[in-house]
């Protein structure tokens, strides 16, 4: 499902922040957090040991240049919660789990400044989630930030 919603994003082109040729860095339509974004590799890959190496060095290098952009958002170590979804192992590797795809999810908790974070209000926690800026509005911020 992530690599048909990988195709529509890169046809529309509208969240996508970078690409490379392993992988594509983009806010989610779904991102709540202010600078929310998931970076997937391009081809169906399930587990982070299913990575070629030459997947790996250009995960090395989009993660520099993520965390690079990440940092002059604010002008500063912008804080972040990162993390590798992907299928289970263990008794697991057995089966078929194909219908996982391997991707990583930051969440950065920062709304307006480096002194301003993201915090759930009443209504979010217990009603909706609200959004303080688009997923749009945040790719095309990222995309234009320098390096």
């Amino acid at each position: 499902m992530l690599m048909d919603y990988l195709e529509q994003e890169i046809h529309k082109n509208k969240r996508i922040i970078s690409r490379t040729e392993h992988w594509t860095w983009l806010v989610p339509f779904w991102a709540f957090w202010p600078y929310e974004t998931m970076l997937l590799p391009n081809r169906h890959v399930e587990r982070f040991t299913d990575l070629t190496e030459s997947e790996k060095q250009s995960l090395a290098e989009i993660l520099r240049l993520l965390l690079i952009k990440y940092d002059n958002v604010f002008e500063c170590s912008f804080p972040y919660m990162m993390g590798w979804s992907g299928a289970p192992t263990g008794s697991f590797l057995a089966q078929d789990c194909s219908h996982w795809q391997l991707h990583l999810s930051f969440f950065p908790p920062l709304l307006r400044s480096a002194t301003v974070p993201k915090y759930l209000a009443g209504y979010e926690v217990f009603a909706e989630k609200q959004r303080d800026i688009s997923p749009e509005m945040a790719a095309k911020t990222l995309r234009e930030i320098g390096q």
